[in-house]
């Protein structure tokens, strides 16, 4: 059985049948549609796509095909000791293993106003819908959260043509993914494309107008009232263990797994935005709640639940952003480590920045701006914890010589490994 039909749930759910072929599979979705991505609602608001263009399978006897049931309902409760599930409509469902991928829901700061109809977070089918209703061409749109998630909202809601304020608690944008002269370097960017960015400020209420002018008034820490047509809140997410309160399955910011995916009790895996798996590098435990650890975890998950033998090597972070055009990423420990080595190039008037962060010989981290092609690089030299030697000092003298030193250090490395 699995909970949750997002990617990592339809994935589990496919690997599960592909490895046996016989075992019932069910798969459990608490919303209305069928399972979609979320991170193509923004494609959605922008009007590339119809609504099934979010849809993760295209055909609608997909799962009938493989026989995989799928069941609508919302899990309320787990029972450990008789191995069943309680769905919100009060009916039970019994499993043999469990995959716990329920993903995560967006967090609503306890502001004052936070529950007003023009106050939406972008996270369903549903609040895009509501979303598409209010931002209409010109409407005065505020957005609490520069993040991750929240630069890829805002760059559908520009497209629609709204007045756009973008509020961020931080010092600057993507601050959990990006260095501090990266994240001022994006900011900058955005405005120029228009947009109005306040940093290090929050918003403290939102009332209700009552002038006809504007439907809501915001409130912010700086002092400035900013009239509004609509709010969005993209102020993070959180995992959905609601209904393991009271079980055995451990839970700290998520569900706490293994190299294995599976959690402290035997027979139950997790994966996904709810899954807390071990770091590459440190083997600390951290949610990655993206999608390509999603699916990698959720394979894992899968081939362990029917017997076999699959391990996670452990969670590399992973981000990269289209903001307005401008591509950025960061992987692994993008801050550095303490005692670690590291090198800065910044060239502001061409948006291009690159950081490397070094333990010993060994990538462990890099944040970049505008230089693409390096891209898949940064990530196989930092996943791959690829033994630079000579090379770690060159990169340190100019780190734009990543690509040279990949296909010397990388090339040579696999090599090696072959002969041995």
């Amino acid at each position: 059985m699995i909970i949750g039909n997002g990617p990592a749930g339809v994935v589990a759910a496919e690997t599960l049948r592909k490895t046996d072929p016989q075992g019932e599979v069910v798969l459990i979705g608490d919303e209305p549609e069928p399972a979609y991505s979320r991170m193509a609602i923004p494609y959605l608001l922008e009007g590339d796509i119809a609504e099934s263009g979010t849809y993760l399978r295209k055909s609608p006897d997909h799962f009938a095909s493989l026989n995989i049931r799928e069941l609508r309902g919302h899990v309320a409760a787990l029972d450990v000791a008789k191995n069943t599930v309680l769905l919100r409509d009060g009916h039970f469902e019994r499993f043999d293993r469990l995959l716990i991928a329920s993903g995560s829901h967006p967090v609503r700061p306890p502001i004052p106003g936070i529950d007003f109809p023009e106050v939406q977070t972008c996270w369903t089918l549903a609040d895009a819908r509501a979303i598409a209703g209010l931002a209409k061409p010109g409407a005065r749109v505020l957005q609490l959260g520069a993040g991750f998630i929240g630069c890829i909202i805002m760059e559908a809601l520009a497209a629609r043509g709204v007045k756009l304020t973008v509020v961020e608690m931080g010092d600057r944008m993507v601050p959990r993914m990006m260095t501090p002269q990266a994240g001022g370097m994006i900011k900058k960017w955005v405005e120029a494309k228009g947009i109005r960015v306040v940093t290090s400020a929050g918003v403290e209420r939102i009332e209700r107008t009552g002038d006809g002018d504007a439907p809501v008034l915001v409130q912010l820490s700086t002092g400035d009232r900013v009239p509004c047509d609509l709010v969005i809140v993209a102020a993070g997410v959180a995992p959905n263990v609601g209904f393991l309160e009271g079980t055995p399955v451990h839970v700290a910011k998520g569900v706490l797994v293994d190299e294995h995916l599976q959690t402290s009790v035997p027979g139950i895996y997790a994966a996904g935005d709810v899954a807390e798996a071990p770091d590459l590098f440190t083997g600390a435990h951290l949610v990655a709640a993206i999608q390509p650890n999603a699916v990698d975890q959720a394979r894992v998950a899968a081939l362990n639940m029917t017997g076999r033998s699959a391990r996670l090597p452990g969670v590399l972070a992973i981000n990269v952003l289209d903001t307005l055009g401008l591509i950025s990423s960061s992987f692994g420990q993008w801050w550095g480590e303490k005692g670690g080595e590291s090198v800065e190039e910044v060239d502001p008037k061409r948006y291009r920045y690159l950081s490397l962060q070094f333990k010993d010989d060994v990538l462990i981290g890099a944040t970049s701006i505008g230089l693409t092609e390096h891209v898949g690089v940064l990530r196989g030299l930092i996943q791959g914890r690829v033994r630079l030697g000579e090379w770690k000092d060159r990169l340190l003298h100019d780190p734009t010589r990543i690509m040279e030193a990949y296909l010397a250090s990388a090339q040579a490395q696999a090599v090696w490994s072959a002969v041995r």
